[in-house]
């Protein structure tokens, strides 16, 4: 859920668009046509000579060189059945649904996404259903499997069981103890003229300081509007004091609002010394911090007098297939590979990427690394993220006030009144 970055996009897109006319045409036992119509790949029409086959493949540029690996290990095992040309295009993950909705017909054959993106993308039809799905579902997490279905029909490969955030920190500036409260953290980091960053434009983390206060937030039953009582006066925790909270910590000259590069950037250079984050960052930050770099569940933070323990958003990434790809069956068995046991290990082990397939989840390297026993231990104070599109603008809005430390002499009950006003709004941007 990283902020949106595009760039060039169709450009790339209009360079690899397939080229259908060198294809041969595959006929079946009675002589029609089976090719782009048809939703399951059988093994006797990918094992003739498909002649060229041009896929497209959208992902993070970070990812680029371990899925290049894996496509040069899928040409190999499929050398001989087709003369393959599978381009990379960057394209964030966050922004998957959006770019291929906007042009199904040229987007990609191919990409990644968070399990938040699928309904969209099923009610669009724009995802092909996954034909081999019984063995994907045995192969993976029940609760990965449920992230890629709707109404029980697997609808993408699921990859990794862990889109959730956590703490990172700096172990040569931070106990074990700074790290467990948000008032001990930024006090530790501030003695050192170090920063805590956290990015607040983003309702996905600012969730955090509102998914364990006991107040109710949620999607309708029509998938597309929120309810919420965040602006709630009653109750042990009010939403007043979340408010205040958040203001409090914002004035702390050790926290930095910031978005997910530049708190990459700032342990690069020496400036940050913790920052809220995901395991898409633990191969970039083990480079710099080393043995000293340390990943926590997230840490508790003053609220109404007491100690509440940050929560978050929980969710999964899978591997989807366009639903127009001009080589449909190529490209499911590209993301079955993709996502397949052997590339989950080999995503864990270069990525520091936390597996959905059962045996890699269960294997002992998962257990060494930080990051992905992070996410686990604070998947217990997490919540799977559904929420309708509303939510997003009104809560980037609110956070962008929080951060600046002050409300320009607002009522602080108005604050949340127009901020639930938003979240709960029917009208879809």
């Amino acid at each position: 859920m990283r902020r949106k970055c595009l760039g060039g996009i169709l450009a790339a897109m209009l360079a690899c668009t397939t080229l259908a006319g060198c294809s041969q045409t595959t006929q079946n036992a009675s002589g029609g046509e089976t090719l782009s119509t048809e939703n399951e790949a059988t093994e006797t029409e990918t094992a003739q000579d498909d002649g060229k086959v041009s896929l497209t493949v959208w992902a993070e540029q970070a990812n680029f060189p371990l899925l290049q690996e894996m496509i040069d290990s899928f040409e190999q095992k499929y050398a001989g059945q087709a003369d393959f040309d599978i381009q990379l295009v960057e394209s964030a993950d966050a922004d998957t649904k959006d770019n291929l909705l906007a042009d199904v017909h040229n987007g990609a054959d191919v990409f990644p996404l968070p399990d938040d993106q699928l309904s969209s993308m099923v009610a669009a039809g724009a995802l092909a259903p996954v034909p081999n799905a019984d063995e994907v579902k045995k192969a993976n997490s029940e609760d990965s499997v449920a992230a890629a279905s709707i109404n029980d029909v697997l609808y993408a490969y699921p990859m990794t069981a862990d889109n959730g955030y956590f703490l990172y920190y700096d172990k040569r500036c931070l106990s074990d103890t700074d790290v467990q409260t948000m008032d001990g953290l930024l006090a530790a980091a501030q003695a050192q003229g170090k920063k805590v960053t956290m990015d607040w434009s983003s309702g996905w983390y600012l969730y955090a300081f509102f998914g364990n206060t006991g107040m109710d937030f949620g999607v309708n039953d029509d998938g597309v509007t929120n309810h919420c009582n965040w602006n709630t006066t009653d109750g042990n925790i009010k939403g007043v004091d979340v408010e205040a909270a958040l203001l409090s910590i914002a004035s702390n000259p050790a926290f930095l609002n910031c978005v997910d590069t530049d708190f990459v950037a700032g342990v690069q250079n020496g400036t940050v010394a913790a920052g809220v984050s995901g395991v898409w960052n633990a191969a970039d930050i083990k480079q710099v911090w080393g043995d000293d770099y340390g990943a926590v569940k997230l840490p508790t933070y003053t609220c109404a007098g007491q100690q509440v323990q940050m929560s978050s958003f929980t969710g999964y990434k899978m591997m989807g297939v366009n639903a127009y790809s001009e080589h449909k069956e190529w490209a499911l068995k590209l993301a079955d590979w993709f996502t397949n046991e052997q590339n989950q290990m080999l995503r864990l082990q270069e990525r520091d990427q936390g597996p959905s397939n059962i045996n890699a989840a269960a294997s002992d390297q998962v257990k060494n690394v930080p990051a992905i026993q992070a996410v686990m231990d604070q998947a217990q104070y997490g919540k799977l993220q559904r929420v309708g599109n509303s939510y997003w603008d009104a809560m980037s809005a609110f956070g962008e006030q929080m951060a600046t430390g002050n409300t320009n002499g607002a009522d602080p009950q108005e604050v949340m009144d127009t901020l639930v006003d938003g979240i709960t709004q029917s009208t879809v941007k």
